[in-house]
């Protein structure tokens, strides 16, 4: 039974590249998918398709809208929803898909690190579970696949 996972976050590091290794390695049956994560593509996507705007709102604004219609078919056909809050940066976006993903019903992991407990508590208590590591995503899924522990 193939998982899908959608990884969804923080895209300035390499949590996905790991996570989808791990699964490989461990010989789980995961299809993946995410959003668009380069960065420039993904702010420009609105004016590039649909013409350019005046203000940086409406560039803004074309292109987050353009970029909903991904991310909610990526979290609307998953099986599970991880969602990475990473360490540099706010990610709005990613408080927002892991609410999109609870309010869908979907089994939500959240990635993040300790200093972060405080500010995401209430994200945190979406989720059925909360990792640190992308190792520990690995061995929830597989854990979820196969039913065995890490060895």
């Amino acid at each position: 039974m193939t998982l899908s996972v959608y990884l969804s976050g923080e895209i300035h590091t390499n949590w996905r590249d790991e996570i989808m290794a791990g699964c490989a390695d461990a010989g789980l049956d995961v299809a993946f998918s995410a959003p668009v994560t380069d960065h420039d593509a993904s702010d420009d996507c609105g004016v590039a398709i649909l013409g350019t705007e005046p203000t940086k709102f409406w560039h803004d604004h074309k292109s987050a809208k353009l970029n909903a219609i991904r991310t909610r078919k990526g979290i609307m056909d998953a099986d599970v929803v991880v969602v990475r809050f990473g360490e540099k940066y706010k990610q709005w976006n990613a408080a927002f898909d892991a609410g999109m993903a609870a309010a869908l019903n979907k089994s939500l992991i959240v990635l993040h690190g300790p200093d972060h407990q405080h500010a995401l508590k209430e994200v945190d208590a979406a989720a059925l579970a909360v990792a640190e590591t992308p190792l520990q995503v690995v061995q929830m899924l597989t854990y979820v696949q196969r039913g065995t522990l890490p060895g």
